[in-house]
């Protein structure tokens, strides 16, 4: 019984410490000291920015570009505009895509006492996706670098000149960013930037990613945090992703520095409702007063951070962050040895530590991280939502109780793991919930063999591993076997991520140490072991709380739960003749279960958290035909209405003009829309010109070029480019926010044709067309929906 409580209690204190390390900090007022940070001040900004959604070439893109002119003027900034285009180009087998358009870099600077300094810059973009304001991506980076630039001057003239970068088009595609750094001369003054992003709405600021050889970086993120949230960990995953922001484009011209960002509250993420009033300000307090800190610093030093060897780093309690360079983790692994040979040598001097309880306790590990990962990956397909951004939005609307769904299944297969081992004789009804938790992934959305095959496989370490009672010494031992493997081998293949596992180790190994690794079972050392278990948790369940909320892969969280298990099976492990062990590990698995089903059946949709909808009236130009459409794989009921409003049955159908893939889509009465215009015209030297140009109020642009034969010499609005498609494949070019269209120049060394697919995108309902039904509270438009499209093909000869 004193064993249940201390786990009890260990685990509650546990979650409240991770919920308290989670908060954010308060907003500071308006009457805030000048020289600090104030979230309110900040928020003047943001009611500005973020007061419709503005994306790159809007006139309400326009008015948040002279806005943000006017107060960096204010500020006595030396403020210009940069008008330029900007495009990426990347190729993927034999075709090539390339995403661009016209933006608007504001750039401002505030002149430092040596203006021949390497500069630091503050960065932060200023458009907004298409139907969000962008209150948090990136009205809250904007509104905080001008607020961190008011608190600068505050103190004096810094040491260097500091730039405030306020980029364009990031949303299209980074644009902005790869305007400035390859076409701008102020690039190459820069020595040192910190980028500020969102995506979501809330939450703590993580400094995410740094620049290449971070030793500098992060003796300056060091010094100056005062609440980080960071790690070497995220750097070292957000590199495998294939997410960008601007920070990548300056990472990738070599300039150092730090990239900050928020993701909690992610239903708001590109979302109608990321407004100012659904912004968390203690988000942007933290944003903003952590960047403050680290940016004060570096303008006022006599030199900015110098690129040194990566760090491995990673907040732990109160405001503190530990660091060291990568050979440490060595010895951070060895004392973990140490400790654990020393509780493991007491066990064995009372007797309790015999080598078979030990193996039996690396088969209960295994079969704990198949068991987790396949009750957590049959909880996500018994809820019923699909895999993907839109889709994903269900649960991101309740996305508290379903974490607290996942968090019991945790528990609850620890609990079994330790319970099974600890009693024996449990090989039949251990290996029955693995292999039924298997067998029912394929309940939900279709056949899972992967669920199958991961319940089959615990199911083979039940029996293995299940058979007689394993001392707790025995079987802790083989747990923390399992940890200290995967840290050696952490930390001779990405050493900066070994921490993971070798803290929470070495932690373990203090607690095995201090209990002759759990031969000492009176109340003081149930104490230590829920002390110890309490900090080592909670400092895991934020690494846990992190993944969840970045990834829908909520397998995953069976390393958090592996992890908890270094710290929590002393307490976990039943006696033989616990019977009530198991029953309670099960009553916290059908808990979870229970959770799930709420989560599936109880809707989420409400004023605040509305269902995502998309509308668009598409023309087929050539073909004279019409539909209404929708990109979303669901059809809701006021889809369906606005499908059928013309009378049309709903069909799967896959569009003309190179759109790809299927939509859900009705016939619609026709109506009068202009598309884009195109033309060829042959100059004096040989070469050919295509003009596309889209018509009025169209504010992007996409076609597809399919030559018959090589086009050399390509260049787009006068700017080179790596090349065009081989003959029969296709080059795809995106286009954003260019009213005078896109000039594609190209040579041809034999007659030939080129086909082109084009579409524009005018984002408003066509005014000749039937209305769209009103929309309930609980009902919003979502990205460029309530669109006019229009496509068609062309042939060009020579």
């Amino acid at each position: 019984m004193g064993r249940s409580i201390a786990l009890a209690i260990c685990l509650a204190i546990a979650f409240a410490l991770a919920w308290v390390g989670d908060r954010t900090p308060p907003p500071a007022p308006v009457t805030a000291p000048q020289a600090s940070f104030s979230a309110a001040r900040a928020m003047t900004d943001v009611e500005v920015i973020a007061r419709a959604p503005h994306p790159t070439g809007t006139p309400a893109n326009a008015a948040v570009r002279d806005y943000l002119v006017q107060r960096m003027t204010a500020l006595g900034l030396e403020t210009q505009v940069q008008h330029t285009d900007a495009f990426r180009q990347r190729k993927t087998g034999a075709e090539v895509s390339i995403r661009g358009g016209a933006v608007e870099n504001v750039i401002g600077v505030l002149p430092g006492r040596d203006r021949t300094a390497p500069a630091l810059a503050l960065m932060a973009h200023y458009d907004s996706v298409p139907g969000s304001p962008g209150a948090a991506d990136d009205a809250a980076g904007v509104a905080a670098a001008l607020e961190i630039v008011r608190a600068l001057k505050v103190q004096g003239q810094p040491a260097r000149d500091v730039i405030l970068l306020m980029t364009d088009g990031e949303e299209a595609g980074l644009l902005g960013a790869y305007g400035f750094f390859e076409q701008h001369p102020m690039a190459k003054r820069i020595g040192f930037l910190m980028n500020m992003e969102s995506r979501g709405g809330g939450g703590r600021a993580q400094m995410f990613q740094t620049g290449a050889e971070n030793g500098g970086a992060i003796d300056l993120f060091r010094k100056t945090a005062t609440s980080p949230t960071a790690s070497s960990l995220t750097v070292f995953m957000y590199e495998k992703m294939p997410n960008d922001t601007d920070f990548t484009v300056s990472k990738d011209a070599g300039i150092p520095g730090l990239n900050y960002a928020f993701i909690g509250r992610q239903f708001d993420y590109h979302s109608p409702t990321s407004t100012p009033a659904n912004l968390d300000k203690g988000s942007l307090q933290h944003l903003g007063q952590e960047t403050l800190a680290a940016a004060r610093e570096a303008a006022f030093a006599p030199a900015l951070p110098a690129k040194s060897p990566n760090q491995v780093y990673a907040n732990t309690f109160a405001g503190k962050m530990l660091a060291y360079p990568p050979a440490a983790g060595w010895a951070v692994l060895a004392l973990a040895g140490l400790l654990t040979l020393i509780g493991g040598w007491q066990a064995r001097r009372a007797g309790l530590l015999r080598w078979l309880d030990l193996v039996q306790g690396v088969g209960a590990t295994l079969y704990l991280v198949a068991l987790s990962a396949t009750l957590l990956r049959l909880a996500r397909r018994a809820t019923g939502v699909d895999f993907g951004f839109m889709e994903q939005r269900y649960l991101l609307a309740q996305v508290t109780r379903w974490e607290i769904a996942l968090a019991l299944l945790g528990v609850g297969a620890l609990a079994i793991a330790a319970s099974a081992a600890g009693r024996g004789r449990t090989r039949l009804p251990t290996a029955l919930i693995a292999l039924g938790s298997g067998a029912a992934c394929s309940a939900f959305g279709g056949w899972d063999p992967i669920g199958l095959g991961v319940g089959a496989a615990s199911a083979v370490l039940a029996v293995i591993s299940f058979g007689r009672p394993a001392t707790t010494s025995g079987a802790w031992s083989g747990v923390l076997l399992t940890g200290f493997l995967a840290a050696l081998a952490m930390q001779v293949l990405a050493p900066t991520t070994a921490f993971l596992a070798a803290w929470p180790l070495a932690i373990a190994g203090l607690g095995a140490a201090l209990t002759g690794m759990a031969s000492r079972r009176s109340l003081p050392f149930l104490g230590v072991l829920a002390a110890l278990g309490a900090v080592g948790l909670s400092w895991l369940l934020g690494f846990g709380h992190g993944l969840y909320l970045g990834l829908d892969m909520v397998e995953l969280l069976a390393v958090i739960v592996w992890l908890g298990a270094l710290l929590l099976w002393p307490l976990a492990h039943a006696g033989e003749n616990e019977k009530g062990a198991r029953m309670a590990a099960l009553g916290l698995i059908l808990l979870g279960f229970v959770v799930t089903a709420i989560v599936r059946f109880d809707s989420p949709w409400d004023a605040r958290y509305p269902q995502a909808t998309h509308a668009a009236y598409f023309v087929d130009a050539g073909a004279g035909r019409t539909w209404r459409i929708t990109r979303l794989r669901e059809v809701s009921p006021w889809t369906r209405q606005m499908l059928t409003a013309d009378g049309a049955t709903v069909e799967k159908t896959t569009l003309p003009a190179g759109q790809r893939g299927e939509v859900w889509a009705a016939k619609a009465a026709p109506i009068t829309a202009a598309g884009p215009a195109l033309s060829l015209t042959k100059q004096p030297d040989g070469s050919q010109l295509l003009r596309v140009t889209p018509p009025p109020g169209a504010r992007t642009i996409a076609f597809t070029l399919k030559p018959s034969v090589q086009l050399t010499g390509a260049t787009l609005n006068g700017r080179p480019l790596e090349g065009l498609s081989a003959p029969g494949a296709e080059t795809r070019i995106y286009w954003d926010g260019a009213p005078q269209g896109v000039v594609l120049g190209f040579r041809a060394a034999a007659t030939g044709a080129v086909d082109i697919g084009y579409v524009s995108v005018t984002e408003r309902w066509p005014a000749d067309a039937k209305p769209l039904p009103p929309r309930p509270a609980d009902v919003m438009a979502f990205d460029a929906s309530d669109a006019t499209i229009v496509g068609g093909t062309k042939r060009f000869t020579w």
